[in-house]
């Protein structure tokens, strides 16, 4: 039975020491007090945010994990600008903000031109079509001190005061949407390249899907990036407010119970998901290959859910037919509850 943590990444570790950097994090608050830029304080939220006066300024950093490890066995790196774009976007968007930047640092054993190339195109056709600047990044030649190349980045966006999304408004009954992911995102690459090399051997990512792919292009299907789509929705800086959303979680790692619980829990609420989307068709042949239980697969992968959103029910047709016409699949999955509890 294949779990996470047999694939190198321990979950409950990282945990931890996600809230030990946090809270050495938080000690340097002080620093700024009185002052512009002061942060916020946002336990369990996904972006940092800091008072600029009239504004809000966010700023988080993410990277596309191993999944570039994918891209250099099948030597293609054009789609990878879409997963770095969409981790810290649509982390940013989680409260409201419109992200205007995303600065990117590449640290590899050696440098290869066709590589840069390949990233920095689909980097470049990503942040076009959010509306994002790249201003500037940094590459790294590290020789023996890395296996492999890693593809990290920042972004720093702007929410006014009034239109910041906390979820603090949401209560028992309101509806939860879950936003179809077209992949695996860039999330639970190690277990999902454990499974397949066992499965196919070394070269996994050439064996055959069965629909004209490889496995290699499956799990190399870029993200879909949500950040732009939510904005026409809600606004972005200076404009108007079309609809009313509650709350937004963007679905990464641990999954529905490891994030879901981030917008819900210091509210003492839960959730009731019981009208989930379908898991991919590769996802489910990946449990099945690996022996993964559900339980697992939830907190592993996105298991089709990219993001999710808590609205009033006077507001879900508005949502969902606000979406579909940007070109994002979304259903009613669930509601609000009381207790801590996440059922699905």
């Amino acid at each position: 039975m294949s779990n996470y943590k047999e694939s190198g990444v321990d979950v409950e570790l990282g945990d931890r020491c996600s809230k030990l950097a946090y809270n050495a994090a938080k000690e340097t608050f002080v620093g700024r007090n009185g002052m512009i830029g002061q942060p916020v304080v946002q336990d369990g939220g996904f972006t940092g945010m800091l008072d600029m006066g009239d504004f809000y300024m966010i700023q988080n950093d993410d990277g596309v994990g191993t999944k570039i490890e994918v891209a250099e066995k099948m030597k293609k790196f054009d789609t990878l600008g879409y997963d770095l774009v969409a981790m810290v976007a649509d982390d940013g968007i989680c409260v409201g903000a419109e992200v205007i930047s995303v600065t990117n640092t590449l640290d590899s054993p050696s440098l290869d031109e066709e590589m840069i190339k390949g990233l920095m195109f689909g980097l470049k056709k990503a942040a076009l079509e959010q509306k994002i600047v790249v201003p500037g990044g940094e590459l790294a030649e590290l020789g023996n001190a890395l296996n492999g190349s890693v593809w990290n980045a920042t972004a720093v966006g702007i929410v006014e005061k009034d239109k910041v999304i906390t979820g603090e408004n949401i209560t028992e009954g309101d509806i939860v949407i879950g936003l179809k992911s077209d992949g695996i995102r860039s999330n639970g690459l190690s277990l999902a390249r454990m499974i397949l090399k066992e499965k196919f051997g070394e070269d996994w990512v050439s064996a055959d899907y069965g629909d004209g792919r490889t496995w290699g292009e499956v799990i190399l299907t870029p993200c879909k990036i949500y950040h732009r789509a939510i904005l026409n929705l809600i606004g972005g800086y200076k404009q108007e407010r079309k609809v009313n959303i509650k709350g937004i979680v963007h679905n990464t790692g641990g999954g529905i119970p490891g994030n879901l619980p981030r917008l819900l829990k210091s509210k003492g609420l839960g959730a009731n998901l019981d009208s989930l989307i379908e898991p991919h068709e590769f996802m489910r042949k990946m449990m099945e290959y690996g022996n993964v239980e559900r339980s697992e697969a939830y907190k592993t992968w996105n298991m089709s859910i990219g993001m999710m959103m808590v609205v009033n029910s006077s507001d879900v047709d508005k949502v969902i037919n606000g979406l579909s016409d940007q070109q994002i699949q979304s259903q009613v999955i669930g509601k609000v509850t009381g207790g801590t509890e996440i059922k699905f």
